[in-house]
């Protein structure tokens, strides 16, 4: 890849707030390399820090990239976000918050990993925001809402106020309140049934991999066709077999190795044509 890496690579381990407009975001970072892109961590709707597990330390330790991950209003540690969400809450991360954490440490032209939500934002922010991106990590992104989505997220509605949802979710959210239901009521909302930001893809310049499940209940491969479809630069796709909506924890053997090959393969390669989705069964 060609854009430079952050300044920043002395960072000290481990996990710390970093003040962000209003409110203190969780960060946690692990220091890099000077001359490689930083990882970016962005997590899905009811995700966070924690959440994440190893995967981001297992990145950077076989890369030797600077990797942050920040936990996202209402997240985590970090402070309780404004409820309810607008419809377009995703489009003010991409462009607000990101930009603003991204100052804030010192980062510039990240390699971003997204996972669901978090690879929504990813997308907005390379399409939107004007700022230099290195390289997209999409794990199970939305362009657009499909019927499977919705059932999910009403099945989950249902494991949080009859099942152990709330209870699993008060492990690692301080306000699990407000980052269920900042989530869930929006997904749920009538506006939302239209939200699309395919509109964004064409003006994406960083080549991405995208890791889909086949069994993912809240997403199709229509998502990854789209992405493949619309976006302006070089779109790999890497489709896993006997996996829902977390192929990182799911499968973690897999995906880091997708990722990683993925990684090695745009630090030394010149822009290839778009790429269709091709299938690694597991």
């Amino acid at each position: 890849m060609s854009c430079p890496g952050s300044a920043a690579g002395t960072a000290r381990l481990g996990i710390r707030a970093v003040q962000v407009g209003p409110r203190r975001l969780e960060v946690a970072e692990v220091p890099g390399r000077e001359d490689q892109a930083p990882l970016v961590f962005l997590h899905e709707g009811l995700g966070c820090v924690a959440l994440w597990r190893s995967f981001p330390q297992r990145l950077a330790s076989a890369t030797g990239r600077r990797a942050i991950v920040y936990s996202r209003a209402g997240y985590g540690s970090s402070d309780p976000a404004t409820l309810p969400r607008p419809v377009r809450y995703m489009h003010d991360e991409a462009l607000d918050v990101l930009p603003a954490v991204l100052d804030a440490l010192d980062v510039t032209c990240p390699v971003l990993v997204g996972h669901s939500d978090g690879g929504s934002i990813a997308l907005i922010h390379a399409g939107g925001s004007g700022r230099a991106v290195g390289g997209l990590v999409l794990l199970a992104p939305h362009v657009f809402v499909e019927p499977r989505t919705l059932d999910g997220i009403r099945a989950a509605r249902r494991a949080y106020l009859e099942g152990d949802l709330a209870a699993r979710l008060g492990r690692y959210h301080a306000h699990p309140d407000n980052a269920f239901w900042g989530w869930n009521d929006v997904w749920l909302s009538p506006q939302f049934v239209d939200w699309n930001i395919e509109a964004y893809l064409p003006a994406v310049s960083a080549p991405a991999l995208v890791v889909q499940g086949v069994d993912d209940p809240y997403g199709s491969l229509a998502q990854v066709d789209a992405i493949a479809r619309g976006s302006g630069a070089p779109v790999q796709a890497h489709v896993l077999d006997r996996c829902g909506h977390s192929p990182h924890l799911e499968h973690p053997d897999e995906t880091a190795r997708a990722v990683l090959s993925w990684l090695e393969a745009q630090a030394g390669s010149s822009p290839t044509p778009r790429e269709r989705p091709s299938r690694r069964a597991r």
